[in-house]
């Protein structure tokens, strides 16, 4: 009978030393490397921001202060392209314009997305087809869409005015008459433009919880009462905030005019934006060009202030 062998207890492994961490110099030389690295693949889209959207900002400021022509050396002038083109009675058109604009695109433009969003929240069916119908034309270049209700306003062949003749109905001169060119510009801008907002509506409204509406019906409040009670409170921040950007972004319009009414009928669609585009290349004075577009950045930026003041007060809560 043979002896079976002792067992002996495995030997303990030996014990890791703790690694020892890399000198001060080389983590601070590896976390520059990192930052070098990271600023390398920004580098790119800081040079497109730096060449196309800062620069020209900063050069516009300076020429505002100068007279500018093309073929000519510029020359400081101080204050004196803000005080003409404050004395030009364009000046006064263009902002009044502008304004008036601005409003009837805050009572036109931004209640219709907004009730568009309600009608498509409340939908069964056929949802998805209807976001598709309501995004299209924003897909549309916007030239090609001002092109197409230039057509669409012609007073003597345009579709709006047939279709006004085969229902027996008054004629428009729609964008050739001076009482109705701004509205009939209004309806092309929020057409070609509420396909976001109503989105971004819609989005807002889903995020309502149901139950707030269940204790609104038990309550006995109706459609409107729940619209006002529920739906108006819950998405106020994103109501607000698209107001202001769409107060900034009117304030820019130029396509509209500039395509399909040049302006005219005796300046009823001259706008600020459009004055600049003239002051620029039909009048060559860059100096005024640049001080007018100084006068619209600060009033931009005063809404654009309050834009941000708005958002940071609404992640801090």
């Amino acid at each position: 009978m043979t002896k079976t062998a002792e067992r002996r207890p495995p030997a303990p492994a030996a014990a890791h030393p703790d690694p020892v961490p890399p000198p001060a110099g080389d983590r601070r030389r590896h976390r520059l490397i990192d930052q070098a690295r990271a600023y390398a693949f920004l580098l790119g889209g800081l040079l497109c921001f730096a060449l196309f959207s800062w620069y020209p900002a900063i050069r516009a400021v300076v020429i505002a202060f100068q007279k500018y022509t093309p073929g000519s050396s510029p020359a400081w002038v101080g204050t004196a392209n803000f005080t003409r083109v404050l004395h030009d009675p364009e000046f006064s058109a263009a902002w009044r314009n502008t304004l008036t604009f601005t409003l009837l695109a805050l009572l036109v433009g931004f209640a219709v997305p907004f009730l568009l969003a309600l009608v498509l929240n409340e939908l069964r069916h056929a949802k998805a087809f209807f976001r598709v119908v309501v995004y299209l034309p924003v897909m549309i270049p916007p030239v090609v869409s001002a092109l197409l209700w230039k057509w669409f306003y012609d007073p003597g062949t345009g579709l709006a005015n047939e279709t006004l003749r085969m229902l027996h109905l008054p004629t428009s001169n729609w964008s050739n008459g001076t009482d109705t060119a701004l509205l009939s510009l209004v309806i092309v801008a929020t057409w070609a433009n509420m396909g976001g907002t109503v989105l971004i509506y819609l989005a807002a409204l889903q995020s309502i919880p149901g139950e707030l509406y269940e204790a609104a019906e038990l309550d006995g409040a109706n459609l409107l009462q729940r619209v006002r009670h529920v739906t108006v409170p819950q998405t106020r921040f994103v109501i607000l905030m698209l107001m202001l950007l769409q107060i900034v972004a009117t304030m820019q319009v130029f396509t509209e005019p500039f395509v399909i009414t040049g302006g005219g009928p005796e300046n009823a669609t001259v706008t600020v934006l459009y004055l600049i585009y003239k002051y620029a290349f039909l009048y060559n004075d860059f100096g005024g060009a640049c001080a007018l577009s100084v006068l619209l950045l600060l009033l931009l930026g005063a809404f654009s202030a309050v834009y941000l003041r708005l958002t940071r007060s609404e992640g801090d809560a």
